[in-house]
């Protein structure tokens, strides 16, 4: 049977034939985005499936649950039950593991929902680190990007057998996609994988679609009988102090400031329809090689978008470039302006959402990065 193929997988079938040749070193620093041609074989790309940076250091003993909300403390014991699933098999470990009589017996999966900025992540990275090798971590996205990248049986003779398949923000928005990794997940459970997955909710969405753990097991059909979900409440990702706009930089700032922001690393300038241009021609799961090792990307004349094929090529970069902390400067439009309102009100409203959150981000240095 041939897997129904979702926008993400087929969006990233038509970039195959860019993956064929071994991925190469880019050298820096490049004084334009649009000169790095970066090509990832499958196992590669694999190979870039960890968490952020900015989670290289998050375990289950430095995650700081809210006192206020209760559903934190018990997510926590809930994420060291799931972990402690390891220490039977490995024979003891450091810490708490070494502590443990017999480990309870626990679903293979497990799914945090909750709202932004409640420690999703941080969990889900800090069981990754928990986890024995082989393990991988990535976005939805990463994920069907892979099996568009590599075709679906590649993908899953890579990741199966592997003691950890976490994923950060699954997404529900397109039912081809759903569909590709329920199949995939299912498999993987099979080959003896444990599955750890956080929800997708967007920030500053005034509360929508927060909680989707029904949506989740509806979804997921089958599958939802080796997952065990569990709610994390917390603070409103809009009391916090990232609102406002992504920020304009004057033309005759634009040097100095992209100076300043990039601490020392290289840098790139380039118009930003170039930018749009190039990344049709790099196959999305190579983005995390295009702005590898940079410190700041620049763009210059910052237009709307017309076509949703570059709007989401361009969120897929955005992820990239959040999760390596690379910071933008721009000129022209505001970045988070550049999603239409027939976008915002479409099926994609999530992703574009997250987007221009990271957005604001990304050029004004707000607490989320």
């Amino acid at each position: 049977m041939t897997p129904v193929r979702g926008t993400a997988a087929r969006f990233a079938e038509t970039h195959r034939h860019e993956l064929r040749q071994p991925g190469s070193t880019v050298t820096s620093p490049l004084s334009s985005l649009t000169d790095r041609a970066p090509r990832l074989t499958g196992p590669e790309i694999a190979g870039y499936l960890v968490p952020p940076r900015q989670f290289d250091e998050a375990s289950l003993d430095n995650y700081r649950p809210d006192p206020d909300y209760p559903s934190q403390s018990e997510a926590l014991e809930k994420m060291r039950a799931f972990a402690a699933g390891w220490s039977a098999s490995s024979g003891g470990g450091g810490g708490w593991f070494r502590r443990a009589k017999k480990a309870p017996e626990t679903k293979p999966g497990i799914y945090l929902d909750g709202g932004f900025g409640v420690g999703k992540t941080h969990l889900l990275a800090a069981l990754w680190h928990l986890a024995p090798q082989r393990k991988y971590f990535g976005t939805f996205i990463e994920y069907t990007a892979l099996v568009g990248a590599m075709g679906y049986r590649e993908a899953v003779a890579l990741l199966s057998g592997a003691s950890l398949i976490a994923i950060d923000e699954f997404e529900l928005d397109d039912p081809g996609d759903t569909m590709v990794m329920t199949r995939l997940l299912g498999e993987l459970v099979a080959s003896g994988s444990r599955i750890a997955a956080t929800s997708n909710t967007p920030p500053n969405a005034l509360g929508e679609g927060r909680f989707a753990a029904a949506d989740f097991l509806r979804e997921i059909h089958s599958l939802s009988a080796h997952f065990e979900t569990v709610r994390i409440d917390g603070l409103d990702y809009r009391r916090r102090d990232v609102e406002g706009n992504a920020r304009v930089t004057d033309e005759d700032d634009f040097d100095s400031r992209l100076a300043t922001v990039s601490s020392g690393r290289p840098t790139t300038v380039d118009d930003f329809s170039s930018v749009i241009q190039h990344l049709s021609k790099v196959h999305p799961a190579s983005y995390v090689r295009l702005v590898d090792g940079l410190g700041a990307v620049g763009l210059r004349d910052v237009s709307t978008f017309s076509s949703q094929t570059d709007a989401l090529r361009f969120v897929a970069l955005v992820d990239r470039l959040y999760d390596g902390g690379v910071r933008v400067v721009s000129t022209g439009a505001p970045l988070d302006s550049v999603f239409g309102e027939d976008m915002l009100a479409g099926g994609y409203r999530k992703k574009y959402l997250r987007a221009m959150s990271r957005l604001i981000s990304l050029t004004t240095g707000g607490p989320e990065l």
